[in-house]
C-alpha cells in the first residue's frame, strides 16, 4: 500500500508542474511511480482528480477540492515538524509539573521564575499533590517524590536528600519541658502525619533504619505538613517534618529541634521521576537539569541549619 501522505506531495506536485512527467523529474521517481500514486488516491477517494487528454491536464471539481485540502494539512504537517525539530534546539511547550504540597509552595514555586526567565518558550502547569500520582496515566511530564523508589519503569534522578527534625516552639518547651528520650514523647502532645506510618498519629520511628518506634498521641493530626507547623508554631505540641518544612522557623527561632536519645530515621530522598521514553523532551530535560541545580549539592532549605 502507497504513503497516503506521499501520495498526496506527489499529487500537488504533479498540479504544480502541469504533467506527470514533470512532477516525477523534479521528484526523483519514475513516471509509473507517479501515476501509482495518483490513481492509488483516485480508487481511495472513489473519484477523478484530473481530466486526462492527449495534450492536456486538468483538475475535476473533485481535484480543486482535494487541492485545497491537501495544500492545508501539508502545511499544517510541515509547521509540526518544524516545531518538533525546533524543539530539538531550543526547549519550548507546555511542561506539566507534579510536586507534593508542602514542597511545591516552599521549593518549586519560588525557584520557577528564573526557570522562566532562562527558558521564554516553556510554560509549567504545576500541580501539587500528596498522594501517589500514575504518572503515565494523568499526563504529567516530570513529577517530584519524596520517597524511597520502588523497582518502576519510570525512569528517576535522584536530586537531593532528605532529614527529618524533631522540634518545637520555645512556648511549648516552656510550658511542658523538652523532652530528653524518645521514651519520654509518651507524656507530650505529638502532632502526626495522617499520610505517613513512620511519623503518624499513633507511632513515631526513630534510629537510621526506623528501627525504634514509639508510640505517641496528640491533639491534633493532619495530612499537611505545612498545617502542623503551624499549630506547632502556635505551640500547640511536637512535630517531627521533614527539614524543608520547618528550616525557616528554626532558623528564626520559632522552632527549637530536639535533642533525644535516638536520632531520627534517615529519610527518604527527592526524585525527579519521568516516564521512559527513547528521545526525552528538551523541556523535561532542561527542568530536570535545573532542579538538580537548584537542590545541589547542598539542599537550600539545610543552608545554615544547625541540627
Amino acid at each position: 500500500m502507497l504513503d497516503r501522505i506521499t501520495s498526496m506531495q506527489v499529487f500537488v506536485r504533479v498540479v504544480a508542474q502541469g504533467s506527470f512527467a514533470g512532477a516525477a523529474r523534479t521528484l526523483s521517481l519514475s513516471q509509473t511511480m507517479v501515476t501509482k500514486h495518483v490513481a492509488a488516491l483516485e480508487a481511495r477517494l472513489g473519484v477523478a482528480l484530473f481530466h486526462r487528454s492527449t495534450r492536456r491536464l486538468s483538475l475535476t471539481d473533485a481535484g480543486r477540492l482535494f487541492l485545497d485540502g491537501c495544500h492545508r494539512l501539508l502545511s499544517e504537517l510541515e509547521d509540526m515538524e518544524q516545531g518538533v525539530a525546533a524543539e530539538r534546539d531550543e526547549p519550548r511547550g507546555r511542561l506539566r509539573l507534579n510536586a507534593p504540597v508542602s514542597f511545591a509552595i516552599r521549593h518549586v514555586a519560588p525557584i520557577l521564575g528564573e526557570f522562566g526567565r532562562r527558558y521564554p518558550l516553556v510554560s509549567v502547569e504545576l500541580g501539587v499533590d500528596d498522594r501517589a500520582i500514575d504518572l503515565v496515566e494523568e499526563g504529567w511530564d516530570l513529577t517530584l517524590r519524596i520517597r524511597r523508589m520502588a523497582s518502576s519503569s519510570l525512569r528517576t534522578r535522584r536530586l537531593a536528600p532528605i532529614r527529618f527534625v524533631v522540634c518545637a516552639a520555645p512556648s511549648y518547651l516552656a510550658r511542658h519541658g523538652a523532652p530528653q528520650t524518645i521514651a519520654d514523647l509518651v507524656h507530650h502532645a505529638c502532632l502526626g502525619y495522617t499520610l505517613s506510618d513512620a511519623v503518624g498519629p499513633a507511632r513515631w520511628r526513630f534510629g537510621a533504619r526506623g528501627e525504634r518506634a514509639i508510640a505517641v498521641h496528640g491533639p491534633l493530626c493532619a495530612n499537611n505538613g505545612d498545617v502542623l507547623r503551624e499549630a506547632a508554631v502556635a505551640g500547640q505540641g511536637i512535630i517531627y517534618q521533614p527539614a524543608f518544612i520547618v528550616a525557616d522557623e528554626l532558623r528564626a527561632g520559632q522552632l527549637c529541634a530536639l535533642a533525644l536519645d535516638a536520632p531520627p530515621m534517615d529519610g527518604p530522598e527527592l526524585h525527579a521521576v519521568y516516564a521512559p521514553a527513547a528521545t526525552v523532551a528538551l523541556k523535561v530535560r532542561v527542568m530536570i537539569d535545573y532542579l538538580a541545580e537548584c537542590y545541589g549539592p547542598l539542599p537550600p532549605w539545610e543552608k545554615g541549619l544547625m541540627l
